[in-house]
């Protein structure tokens, strides 16, 4: 339509749509969020780690640098329905890498509502988000720990990694004490 594949000009309402649709689906924000959850659980532990943390950065830029010509409305719509489908599918779930994508569709929830409010916010946030989901998966590589049940025989083999890997888990769910509290306050006092 415009004859350029420079994607921060202003193009035509459908692109935006079409660009807006794929970003978030390749995200896994809600309510394209359906293949997330099976196909971390159907992969291995180290590719459930490369999808829920190296695969969000490029969607993650593209929201950055576009964040202008998109829909407000929409990323503040699709960020809460992905807070409440994260919040909410990860409760009943046993299996770690269930928990964790449900946890990656709450994150991203978060970053998705303050794109269009604070980029800075979201920039920060993504790194939180990176650096504790990083700490959780090498911790559970290493513990080789597939479900909960599996993280209770951690203790013996290694108190030092158990500790970690419960402070990781906490700050991943938004405990207030620790740093995966900090985005959340920020996005909440914007």
């Amino acid at each position: 339509n415009t004859g350029s594949w420079d994607i921060t000009q202003p193009l035509t309402p459908p692109s935006y749509i079409l660009l807006t649709m794929a970003l978030a689906m390749k995200l896994g924000l809600a309510p394209l969020h359906f293949w997330l959850p099976e196909v971390i659980q159907g992969s291995t532990m180290t590719t459930a780690f490369i999808i829920t943390t190296w695969q969000k950065i490029a969607p993650m830029s593209l929201i950055f640098l576009t964040m202008n010509n998109l829909s407000t409305s929409v990323f503040l719509l699709m960020g809460l329905l992905s807070s409440l489908v994260g919040g909410w599918g990860g409760l009943n779930q046993t299996q770690t890498r269930k928990i964790m994508a449900y946890s990656s569709i709450a994150h991203l929830g978060w970053m998705a509502t303050i794109s269009s409010i604070m980029t800075n916010i979201l920039i920060m946030n993504l790194l939180i988000y990176l650096i504790m989901t990083t700490s959780v998966f090498l911790s559970l590589i290493i513990s080789k720990s597939k479900t909960i049940q599996d993280t209770t025989s951690t203790w013996t083999l290694s108190p030092t990694l158990t500790i970690i890997m419960l402070l990781s888990l906490l700050s991943l769910g938004g405990l207030p004490p620790l740093t995966g509290f900090i985005p959340k306050w920020l996005i909440m006092e914007e």
